[in-house]
């Protein structure tokens, strides 16, 4: 049997008497900790495997528009709106099956996802260029009026130039040509002095657009 000398007995006292005090206080920051790291790795397990299924779609719907299955797009692109709206697949996957129910003939459909881009998407650049596609749409449509209405308001930086010359086309179909000189002006100033193939190509058409509009 042990043998404690006094201090020993008093220090074993004190600390009785503490955690019959603070015991269960102490437990529950343990439990409590030990639940907290749980919920962590669970929470961390069902984000990756939402993840995983929110990819599994949008490879699925990848294929089906290269594939020019405008149904099976949308239905996967409903999916991914319904079960993972918060994720980029399901902005992405949008604008994707926009695109492809554009090529099947289906406008309303397309308008509807393009919409729910431009409401949902966190990026600004990605709800521009959901609203720029729209408004292209609206003006294939012969709806000037609303494909500026789309147009009208400044896009991000990255999609200015795309705006401008989108909208100068659109004025210049509506007959408002010192507008379109303006848009397409706005266009120039917009690629600025890079240089690229596809910039060059740009600002080459753009050119011939303006001197159209001398004559």
């Amino acid at each position: 049997m042990a043998h404690y000398d006094l201090e020993e007995q008093e220090q074993l006292s004190q600390l009785k008497a503490w955690w019959e005090q603070n015991g269960k206080y102490v437990t529950g920051l343990i439990v409590a900790a030990a639940v907290a790291s749980v919920s962590w790795q669970g929470w961390n397990w069902y984000q990756n495997k939402k993840a995983d299924e929110a990819a599994g779609l949008y490879y699925v719907l990848h294929q089906a528009a290269g594939a020019g299955e405008a149904a099976r797009a949308r239905d996967a692109a409903g999916q991914l709106v319904e079960g993972y709206s918060g994720s980029a697949y399901a902005t992405m996957g949008a604008l994707l099956s926009a695109a492809a129910q554009v090529d099947g003939g289906d406008v309303r459909n397309a308008r509807a996802q393009l919409e729910w881009v431009m409401k949902n998407a966190d990026e600004a650049v990605v709800r521009d260029l959901a609203r720029l596609r729209l408004g292209i749409l609206m003006f294939d449509e012969g709806d000037l009026d609303g494909a500026l209405a789309q147009l009208s308001a400044a896009p991000h930086e990255a999609l200015r130039a795309r705006y401008a010359d989108v909208r100068g086309d659109v004025l210049f179909a509506a007959g408002r040509r010192a507008e379109a000189r303006e848009a397409y002006q706005e266009v120039l100033n917009a690629l600025g002095d890079e240089q690229s193939q596809a910039v060059e190509m740009v600002r080459s058409i753009t050119r011939v657009k303006l001197e159209s509009l001398e004559g």
